[in-house]
């Protein structure tokens, strides 16, 4: 049985963060909907840079399973374009933009309650060969 230990969105790691993201594989769009811990401040009562570019990695991240790929972040920009709130609603949105060989794009957005765009993001992500470790010998 595999289990999940990914910080951002891992049920089995008890120090994550246990974010849900939905999986909208029809327009394609992932989406998550939380409200940020104080744990994770970094301007005062604001979410720290550093977690604002995990969700916006990890949305763009979860696209990867509408395209039925295993991809690593090969870049990543994140525009902060407002301070993101501790405590208060906001909506993280991913979208596929181009796909290129191995290379796929997304973008990401970071909504609050009232839909003011407070942060955009954009990654390549890589498709990745996946080892069977259940396929290697003795």
């Amino acid at each position: 049985v595999s289990r999940n230990f990914c910080y951002i969105c891992g049920a089995d790691n008890p120090q994550g963060m246990r974010l849900k993201f939905s999986v909208d594989s029809e327009e394609p769009v992932v989406r998550g909907t939380f409200s940020l811990a104080h744990r994770y401040q970094g301007p005062p009562s604001s979410a720290h840079g550093g977690i604002i570019a995990s969700l916006v990695d990890e949305a763009m991240g979860k696209l990867n399973k509408v395209d039925g790929v295993v991809a690593v972040t090969a870049e990543m920009t994140v525009e902060y374009l407002h301070l993101v709130p501790l405590g208060h609603k906001i909506l993280v949105e991913a979208r596929p933009s181009e796909h290129r060989g191995r290379n796929y794009w997304r973008e990401c957005t970071i909504r609050d309650s009232k839909g003011k765009l407070l942060v955009r993001g954009r990654g390549r992500f890589v498709k990745v060969a996946v080892r069977d470790d259940a396929s290697k010998s003795e």
